[in-house]
């Protein structure tokens, strides 16, 4: 693909993400302190909400893959736009007035399982659509404009949709999220549909692709974990100290994140990816630690503002490594059992901590994170030191 050509649709694919997935962003800070003040559930309960579209994303990525790469890729993002839909509508659903408690707590769950299979498809589908249409050589810049959507899309979605909520309510931020991907959609209607490459092998089972990329899924799953706490209670944490600005916690993180896409999208290529995400990780474990910490509010925004950078170029460093280790064929199953690995870190840190939060108090969500991103630093360590161990093989 000639570059301007290539530009373009890089640009096209990051607008149609980046207004699709205000869907998601516009409620993910709104949705534990919805379960928290409206419904009177403890906090648990709040981050299972949160995390529990990320259980759903978990297992439905290999049905997604697998869509990907023997159907359409378009299909699959188009679908997935649709769920989009259908699952803000579910949503919407259990704010109806007169429901008791526990039947509005089960619908929005529903809601937000579906969410999970949206997100996978949608995300799947778009990327490895991409991946097909510029080539496999430019699959850093894919991922890298993937994410400065994605999280420019939470950094703009925070304080949008906890105003909306605020302001207007539930009932009118969830007709807002069921019409953004509608929005989304429309700019990715009419570009050229790819026809999956025949097979050339005997496909090889998901375990089997799991197994070939389990390292770098490994080292995305434990940065995963600070960005899932501060997703999920950034909120409820700057509330219960009194502090204003909550809905600019998730900005702050949003605008570290594009600012690193930007600044740095070249170094997967010229430093390596186990090298930048050791790098990588220690700021985020930085940032973990002043919010954990954090004395004022100012200290907890330059926690979020490091994480964001932290966690920005870890996903794309490790992805260009899992798209070299594997097949064409294969590239959206791979991507996407790559992407459970994160999926996993956002399921089981919301509720987890959701628990320790109702105990001890928001700060320790942030020390868990911290540990975390500390346990991803010993892993590119070891990562790095398997590395130079091994030996060229000579040919005689």
């Amino acid at each position: 693909m000639q570059k301007d050509s290539c530009v373009k649709c890089l640009f096209r694919m990051g607008i149609a993400i980046f207004i699709s997935y205000l869907s998601v962003a516009i409620a993910l800070p709104v949705i534990s302190v919805y379960v928290g003040q409206k419904l009177g559930l403890p906090n648990w309960m709040g981050g299972l909400a949160v995390g529990i579209a990320f259980i759903s994303t978990i297992f439905s990525r290999s049905y997604a893959g697998n869509f990907a790469d023997t159907r359409s890729t378009k299909k699959c993002a188009m679908l997935g736009l649709v769920i989009y839909m259908s699952a803000a509508g579910i949503c919407l659903a259990s704010a109806c007035p007169g429901l008791p408690r526990p039947a509005a707590y089960a619908i929005l769950l529903c809601g937000r399982l579906l969410l999970g299979l949206g997100e996978s498809m949608t995300l799947t589908g778009i990327i490895n659509w991409h991946f097909a249409l510029i080539g496999p050589q430019h699959s850093g810049k894919v991922l890298s404009v993937a994410g400065m959507a994605m999280y420019g899309a939470f950094a703009v979605g925070g304080p949008i949709g906890l105003t909306v909520y605020e302001d207007y309510g539930f009932i009118l931020l969830m007709g807002l999220s069921l019409i953004l991907p509608l929005a989304g959609g429309g700019l990715l209607a009419n570009a050229r549909a790819v026809l999956p490459e025949k097979k050339t092998a005997p496909r090889k089972s998901f375990l089997r692709i799991i197994h070939m990329i389990w390292q770098q899924g490994a080292v995305v799953g434990l940065q995963g974990v600070g960005f899932a706490v501060l997703g999920a209670f950034i909120s409820l944490y700057f509330k219960s100290n009194g502090w204003p600005y909550a809905g600019f916690g998730l900005s702050c993180f949003g605008f570290g994140f594009v600012i690193s896409r930007i600044l740095f999208g070249a170094l997967p290529d010229k430093i390596g990816g186990v090298r930048l995400a050791f790098y990588s990780l220690a700021v985020e474990l930085a940032g973990q630690t002043l919010l954990w910490l954090a004395p004022d509010v100012y200290t907890a925004l330059a926690g979020s503002l490091l994480t964001g950078l932290g966690c920005s170029m870890i996903f794309p460093a490790m992805g260009v490594e899992v798209v070299k280790r594997v097949p064409s064929e294969l590239r959206g199953t791979a991507f996407g059992g790559f992407a459970a690995f994160q999926d996993l870190a956002y399921a089981v840190s919301a509720p987890l901590t959701g628990g320790l939060a109702d105990r001890l108090g928001y700060p320790v969500v942030f020390m868990v994170g911290a540990i975390a991103a500390a346990l991803g630093i010993l892993f590119t360590i070891s990562m790095r030191m398997e590395s130079t161990r091994q030996e060229p093989v000579k040919e005689y």
